[in-house]
């Protein structure tokens, strides 16, 4: 039923039975049994972790495959584009408060955890002699050597790349809505080999810590938030990468208009929210 003046139309598309989430399911079941079996050093681990990545990889290929066709063929109307809106809407909330849980783990321990013990006194000093309360940790119960990170060099310069990208994707998605393809297509594709030019300085970056500075998953609440968070952040480029990636190759075959682009839109908003998260990261890690 039409309401509001035409706001939301009669149509809306129900799509018929879809085998992708049975597929999925068994590509789940693949990956957490191959991890397990693989941790346990079981020989046929990896190979069902390997299965259960490329049936995921199919799962996605298939389920936004019928996505697309959907959507080029007319079959989606102004309710679904709600729902597609509404569902995105609240995917990248979860994102908040996935980033907010482990922001929220290194609030805790710079600004509770530390202090705290820093006045234990000669209880401290018997848990864990020569401890200072200071940020970042440089002694621990193993003495552990290890350099913190500094915002200059290769933390800065990532930040202008991410920060460039969003101004290029911006620049396409303006070209998109002045029907200037080229542009659209220029701005997508500068957006992509700034996000991978992002994940190949972070994995320099990754391998210089742990070699040359000593930084590592071990090394004390420093190291374990430094890589909880940046690598989470670093999967999320690499996610929002591919996503790009594939919006760039739907407008090669000419799909979006100015009055139908939501998956194009939706990359954006993940995209924009990766780079506000890496400014925080930028400023609470490596900064403070």
């Amino acid at each position: 039923m039409n309401v509001e003046n035409g706001v939301h139309d009669a149509h809306y598309y129900v799509p018929p039975p879809s085998r992708w989430p049975l597929v999925g399911s068994g590509a789940l079941f693949c990956l957490g049994l191959g991890a397990a079996l693989t941790i346990n050093q079981v020989g046929a681990g990896r190979w069902i972790l390997l299965a259960g990545f490329a049936i995921l990889f199919w799962m996605l290929a298939g389920w936004f495959g019928d996505v697309i066709r959907e959507s080029e063929g007319g079959q989606y109307g102004q309710q679904v584009d709600y729902s597609f809106r509404w569902g995105m809407s609240w995917f990248i909330f979860s994102e908040v408060m996935f980033f907010a849980a482990f922001f929220g783990a290194l609030f805790y321990t710079r600004a509770i955890s530390v202090p705290e013990l820093g006045l234990l006194g000669d209880t401290q000093q018997l848990l864990w002699p020569d401890f200072k309360a200071s940020w970042p940790l440089a002694t621990g119960p193993k003495a552990a050597d290890y350099q913190a990170m500094h915002p200059m060099g290769l933390p800065a310069i990532n930040t202008a790349l991410l920060l460039s990208s969003g101004a290029t994707l911006t620049w396409a998605h303006w070209g998109l809505l002045n029907q200037q393809r080229q542009v659209l297509s220029r701005g997508l594709g500068l957006t992509i080999i700034l996000g991978s030019v992002f994940l190949g300085l972070q994995a320099y970056e990754y391998h210089h810590a742990w070699t040359a500075m000593n930084l590592m998953l071990s090394s004390g609440a420093y190291g374990a938030t430094f890589y909880m968070l940046t690598g989470f952040h670093g999967m999320h480029v690499l996610v929002g990468t591919i996503i790009l990636i594939t919006m760039w190759l739907r407008v090669q075959r000419g799909h979006f208009t100015p009055l139908q682009h939501f998956g194009f839109e939706a990359a954006a908003w993940y995209w924009h929210f990766v780079d506000v998260v890496w400014l925080l990261l930028f400023v609470l890690v490596y900064c403070l």
